[in-house]
């Protein structure tokens, strides 16, 4: 026997190794049809085939059994809005109006912190409920809605990573600072919150057109004396906020060199979208170590463009995938991979399931740094997870049967699934979240 405090029986599926070409995911992938996994204090003790680990269970203690589940390890969003939760699917606009119609007007009531909490702990709710156990989150320019978010996270010693939108300039004045307030709250918030549980904190200038030079200047600062921080922004969107960015800062070669010349590119930076990026822009996040987010559900509303996958492999670039809500259009996974998919297909690039559950998972954990940590089930991993049943509609009852392989069931799952799939969601080795359907 081992010492363990949970055993789960299931089928696993998980990505072994972070790579540096499409065509190594499959080598590193691993299916285990009956597997038993060992957990303890939070973290991944081992997995195993059930005929040999059958042999380290205690009988007093047993096991769950999710046999006729599919086991992954928890998926990672790289960008979303927590603010954003409440006007999901609002019609109508590109980036630059629906920003000043539907997005400011909804971030300005965030400094209420009832309403902040409220509202963080829906979006911790939606995020588990769709198997997502961690989260690069941007919040507002108001220190209540950090404090709001990694309370609610907190509870559950969820991994997650935010910060305060830095911001003083071309947005409502409500939602405007000057550098020195941005700087000043950013310090005392990474000093409060940062690596504090499983907590950590990402510098969050809006995006190029909400920030002075001295506003870049402070983020610089910051990441100068919290190395260890993150920093989180959006790049290269949409072709006006591209045209906007080289009228507001003329002396500079492209969108990206905006904030490499802040010395804000580098390893734990990571930029949502990216979709419309220059050659030099490419080779500054290889040569930087900087990572991308790709948020195909967002892209595609808001007529963004397609992000390119492929270039971003030949660049070298990490990325993971974002949900970006509230311009992203679900908070699942799988649905956000589904579109990821078509997303490629447009550009004649076909994206295996083995690859895009690479992106949710290891991948996504590799884009902000955190491979050491979570994305598979390495011992000594963190004991973030999820539990799926692929078979909860007619349809999808129909279409697994057929399936020859895990890879055309991962498949099936990414095409068809939605949160109805997600039994459970494990955080930091316990059941964060269960689906009472499921029960």
């Amino acid at each position: 026997m081992i010492d363990y405090h949970h055993a789960l029986r299931g089928a696993f599926f998980d990505i072994t190794a972070t790579v540096d070409s499409p065509d190594d995911i499959a080598r590193h992938a691993r299916y285990i049809e009956d597997g038993l996994l060992f957990i303890r204090d939070g973290h991944i003790l081992s997995l195993s085939p059930w005929q040999e680990g059958e042999q380290y269970l205690n009988p007093a203690q047993g096991y769950r059994d999710l046999r006729g589940k599919l086991i992954l390890p928890g998926f990672v969003d790289a960008h979303v809005h927590y603010p954003q939760t409440e006007m999901i699917g609002a019609f109508g606009e590109q980036l630059l109006t629906w920003l000043t119609n539907y997005t400011f007007p909804v971030e300005a009531q965030f400094g209420d912190p009832e309403y902040a909490a409220q509202i963080a702990q829906f979006f911790i709710d939606q995020l588990l409920s769709n198997g997502t156990t961690s989260a690069l989150v941007f919040c507002t320019r108001h220190p209540e809605s950090v404090e709001a978010l990694f309370s609610a996270a907190s509870r559950i010693d969820m991994r997650l990573i935010a910060g305060k939108v830095m911001m003083d300039r071309n947005a409502p004045d409500e939602l405007t600072e000057t550098a020195q307030q941005s700087y000043q709250q950013s310090r005392e918030l990474i000093q409060r919150w940062h690596h504090r549980g499983r907590l950590g904190y990402a510098i969050t200038p809006r995006f190029a057109p909400t920030s002075s030079p001295a506003l870049l200047e402070a983020a610089r600062q910051l990441r100068e004396e919290f190395p260890d921080t993150w920093l989180h922004t959006h790049l290269s969107e949409n072709q006006d906020e591209i045209t906007w960015v080289k009228q507001l800062w003329p002396e500079h070669q492209h969108y990206l060199d905006v904030y490499h010349h802040y010395q804000l590119t580098g390893k734990r930076s990571v930029f949502a979208h990216g979709i419309h990026l220059e050659d030099e822009e490419w080779q500054c996040l290889h040569h930087s170590g900087s990572a991308l987010a790709f948020c195909p559900t967002s892209n595609l509303f808001l007529g963004s463009g397609l992000f390119r996958l492929a270039q971003c492999w030949r660049s070298r670039v990490p990325m993971g995938i974002g949900s970006d809500v509230g311009a992203g259009t679900t908070f699942n996974m799988l649905r956000t991979l589904g579109e990821a998919y078509k997303v490629a297909q447009l550009q004649s690039y076909r994206l295996p399931a083995c690859e895009a559950f690479y992106h949710a998972t290891l991948g996504g954990a590799r884009a902000l740094c955190l491979e050491d940590n979570i994305g598979n089930f390495l011992p000594g991993k963190e004991a973030d997870l999820v539990v799926i049943d692929p078979q909860v509609t007619p349809l999808q009852r129909l279409r697994i049967s057929h399936c020859k392989d895990i890879y055309e069931t991962l498949f099936a799952l990414m095409t068809l699934g939605d949160d109805r799939n997600i039994v459970q969601t494990w955080v930091n080795g316990e059941c964060a979240w269960r689906n009472e359907t499921h029960t």
